[in-house]
């Protein structure tokens, strides 16, 4: 039952993470749950270290946003809102 929530929550913040940027972004269902799973590690380590507790799903989004947000940067070699460079 634990790996059915990951896999809900992990597609409900990828996809709110997803939501949160301009632009069109070809990405399969797989990847943004797995946005969603990296955003929730990365967001948990930020609330460890800012706060001392669990961020819970505030930090969550922030963490995949974050994430997906890198990701255009590097590895698709465009900005936040358009065209790569």
């Amino acid at each position: 039952m634990h790996w059915i929530w990951l896999i809900i929550v992990g597609a409900i913040v990828g996809g709110l993470g997803r939501l949160f940027h301009p632009g069109a972004d070809p990405m399969p269902w797989y990847a943004t749950i797995g946005l969603g799973l990296g955003g929730s590690l990365i967001g948990g380590i930020i609330a460890r270290l800012l706060i001392g507790t669990a961020g819970g799903f505030f930090f969550a989004f922030l963490g995949a946003v974050l994430l997906l947000y890198l990701y255009r940067r590097f590895a698709q070699g465009r900005g936040l809102t358009g065209a790569p460079r």
